[in-house]
Formats: structure tokens, C-alpha cells, sequence
């Protein structure tokens, strides 16, 4: 079960790092739904942390908790997908173009964001040729991470099974 808690916090930072890269590195400029489908793998990463110092049984519920987290992290990145194909509009303000209303241009200036915002709807693309964008590849991580952490949490009820038979029996 160490292996496995270990493992969330490695796929947290991993995730986390490509963000971090290709942010950094490459120069995208995230939006807000890219900023928020972080927050599911620091989550992660948290609590694969907590798994890996907590004694067993306290350990496996956060192992437990594991799940949610990934889920969401999966139904963050489908939503930010459904926006990028347009099939439904953003829920954030922030991944909307700001209006001006009124003002001087020193005003308008002052007021705009220091950071240029990136649409939501205009979707990046890590793999070049590969048509998945990174919230798509967010999401088909997180689903491909529930089974590691259901495998690893059955592979120690198996062990405690058979401790619990050769004891009774």
C-alpha cells in the first residue's frame, strides 16, 4: 500500500510538472480551467503523502479518498474539452474576453489583467500529430490512474485476508 501512496504523490507531481513545463518551457499560457484542473493533483499528491506516513488503516482510507480526487480530475478535464469543441460555454468569468465600459485609455490600461488570459475554448496541444489536447490527456490520466490506486488497495485486502484465514485456521 506504501508503493501505491507513493505512487499518487509521483503521479500528482508529474502531472503538476508537465503543467509546470509546459508552461515554463514551451510558453503556453494556461486558462482558468487549466488552473483549476490542478488543484485535483495537488490534492493527489497530498494525500499520497498523508498515505504514505499514516499508519495501515488510516492509510488506506486515504488511499480510498484517492478516487473522488481522480474523478474529478477526469470531470474537469472532460469539462474543459466540452468547451473547447464549443459544445457548452465556460462556467468561469475569467475564460471570457473582459469588456470596457466607459473611461479614459489610462483607465481601460489600468484595468486590464497583467497577465493576458487565454480563452478556455482555445485548446493546447502538448504531442504535435496527436489530436488530444492537454485537458483531454488531463482527463485520460486521471482515468487511467483509478485502477492503480483500486489495485493497489485490493492487492492489501488480499494480504489481510490470508493473514485472517491462517490465524483462524
Amino acid at each position: 500500500m506504501r508503493s501505491t501512496a507513493l505512487l499518487m504523490v509521483m503521479a500528482g507531481c508529474a502531472a503538476l510538472g508537465v503543467a509546470w513545463w509546459s508552461e515554463y518551457t514551451l510558453g503556453h499560457v494556461p486558462c482558468g480551467l487549466c488552473l483549476w484542473e490542478r488543484w485535483p493533483y495537488r490534492v493527489l499528491a497530498g494525500l499520497g503523502l498523508l498515505a504514505a506516513v499514516l499508519p495501515r488503516d488510516a492509510a488506506r482510507g486515504a488511499l480510498w479518498l484517492c478516487m473522488p480526487v481522480l474523478l474529478v480530475a477526469a470531470a474537469l478535464g472532460g469539462l474543459h474539452v466540452g468547451v473547447e469543441q464549443g459544445w457548452w460555454p465556460s462556467p468561469l468569468p475569467e475564460c471570457r474576453a473582459p469588456t470596457f465600459h466607459g473611461g479614459s485609455f489610462a483607465q481601460r490600461l489600468a484595468s486590464m489583467p497583467s497577465r493576458p488570459a487565454k480563452p478556455c475554448d482555445a485548446a493546447t496541444y502538448l504531442v504535435p500529430g496527436v489530436p488530444l489536447s492537454m485537458a483531454a490527456l488531463g482527463g485520460i490520466y486521471a482515468l487511467a490512474l483509478i485502477p492503480v490506486v483500486r489495485r493497489g488497495l485490493r492487492i492489501r485486502a488480499k494480504f489481510r485476508g490470508r493473514g485472517r484465514k491462517t490465524i483462524q485456521g
